[in-house]
């Protein structure tokens, strides 16, 4: 079964996502960057679904802290914002990130999303 890291500061948006994947893909949810890259140390996800707004470290830091480590740098990205900003989806974009997904977001768009970048689970 493959592994998505959900990482988001709000509850809320944790439990909507865990929910969604239960049964399709193994989650593993966290409040933190911090704590995805302590999890990551063990274990290999296939995609992160990724907060561009947490306290410590953002979004955006987390994705270069991601690529420039070469063990994670090709694990795929997906933004999760609650922000409607065209140049903030470009940066996420040049950064590396292969989508972004709105918040409050559906359970469907979400596993859409998931499914058109790394496949069903298998």
């Amino acid at each position: 079964m493959k592994i998505i890291f959900i990482v988001d500061d709000n509850d809320t948006n944790l439990m909507t996502a865990k929910v969604a994947l239960e049964g399709k893909y193994k989650s593993f949810a966290m409040p933190s960057a911090a704590r995805m890259f302590r999890l990551a140390e063990k274990i290999m996800p296939d995609l992160i679904l990724l907060d561009i707004e947490m306290p410590e470290m953002n979004g955006f830091e987390a994705m270069r802290a991601l690529k420039a480590d070469e063990r994670l740098r090709a694990v795929p990205v997906i933004f999760l914002t609650a922000h409607k900003d065209a140049s903030l989806e470009a940066q996420g974009l040049e950064l590396g990130a292969l989508d972004f997904i709105s918040k409050p977001f559906s359970p469907p768009v979400l596993l859409e999303s998931i499914e058109r970048h790394i496949g069903q689970t298998g």
